[in-house]
């Protein structure tokens, strides 16, 4: 788990190149080299612009390390329901 946690923390670090943020230059490549087998449509600069603003809560154009993690949040999730058969959330 720390191995996991380190990891997504440096892939971020990295594709910001020293920045805050990923630009949306940056968040293409890092989507593209690091989640295509997670992810379709990481082949269309439409669908990754689009997932891009999706993200972008603040507006501002950029991915920050809390919006990411609300990425990895959600492909952590459909990962695990289609691992368990779940295609349902349960509310909480």
């Amino acid at each position: 788990m720390e191995g996991a946690i380190q990891t997504l923390v440096t892939t971020f670090l990295s594709s910001a190149r020293g920045k805050e943020n990923l630009d949306g230059k940056s968040f293409k490549k890092m989507v593209q080299k690091q989640l295509g087998s997670l992810m379709e449509d990481t082949n269309s600069a439409s669908a990754i612009k689009e997932m891009q603003q999706g993200l972008d809560e603040n507006n501002d154009g950029k991915v920050s390390f809390q919006e990411y993690l609300t990425l990895i949040g959600y492909l952590a999730n459909s990962l695990s329901q289609s691992k368990t058969g779940s295609s349902t959330q349960e509310a909480s």
